[in-house]
């Protein structure tokens, strides 16, 4: 019963973190079948796995693809990944904009002066402000979280 919870425990962290295999069915290498340490479902694991097979043991791209459950033009891609930057190369990015495209620092410093001088000034109208400074449209809320996000850093 322990034993299931630990498992468990480490799908859930796996998919918590984008690294679960979506089809662990397919690994039919032998070392993934016999092996408490080999998770057919650690997708890091299965591409590492994969790429040595064929780098140290010789196997074929083809044999290796199929033996993991892979497109060959899928093994390439993870190669390549590796290759470049090691296995952190397998953790997923995050998807999606990595900064606020919108809020430059000039619109915030702009917004935080604003601020400043009219202490009643509100979102909805410093989204006013914004469109007739710099010609962008901005929703109130990305304001309010790059307000939060300000506090924050100045906690710290």
């Amino acid at each position: 019963m322990a034993k299931r919870k630990l498992q468990s425990a480490k799908h859930d962290s796996l998919a918590q973190s984008g690294t679960l295999n979506p089809h662990p069915e397919k690994v039919k290498d032998e070392l993934f079948q016999h092996s408490s340490f080999f998770d057919p479902h650690d997708l890091i694991q299965v591409k590492y796995e994969m790429i040595r097979r064929v780098s140290v043991d010789g196997l074929s791209v083809s044999q290796a693809s199929r033996l993991f459950g892979f497109s060959r033009p899928s093994f390439y891609q993870a190669q390549a990944e590796f290759d470049l930057s090691g296995l952190p190369a397998f953790i997923p990015k995050r998807r999606g904009p990595q900064a606020a495209h919108k809020l430059s620092g000039e619109v915030l410093a702009f917004l935080e002066g604003s601020r400043e001088k009219d202490g009643s000034l509100r979102s909805p109208d410093l989204v006013q402000l914004v469109k007739s400074k710099f010609g962008i449209d901005v929703h109130k809320r990305s304001i309010e979280r790059a307000f939060n996000r300000s506090k924050k850093k100045q906690k710290m």
